[in-house]
């Protein structure tokens, strides 16, 4: 059976580098990932989690849907945002995007 297949011949090849290049690279890797990607978005999340904890009555919002209001009312986990007179939305205290300066809804009524 030798003349269909060719005989597997175990080829000499050089060893296998060094291991310990190999889990630094790999640490390095690691590293890379935590700080292009994990801290960032861990940072992104505990900032929104202070604006939300930090959201009181009078605050101009923007939610994510882009809605623009003033918090009347905050509860535990919904607040009351007025989009305008007598108009009045109850939304989840996560779906608050930014808070605005204060004085953003009248420049925004003037336009």
């Amino acid at each position: 059976m030798d003349f269909f297949i060719a005989p597997a011949m175990a080829q000499q090849g050089e060893p296998a580098g060094n291991p310990l290049f190999s889990i630094v690279l790999l640490i390095a890797m690691i590293a890379v990932f935590y700080f292009l990607l994990i801290r960032p978005q861990s940072k992104r999340a505990k900032e929104h989690r202070q604006l939300v904890e930090g959201l009181s009555k009078g605050d101009e919002v923007v939610t994510n849907g882009g809605v623009l209001g003033r918090v009347t009312d905050v509860g535990e986990t919904f607040a009351t945002v007025e989009v305008t007179d007598g108009v009045k939305l109850h939304v989840q205290k996560n779906a608050v995007a930014h808070v605005m300066p204060k004085g953003t809804i009248k420049e925004q009524k003037g336009k």
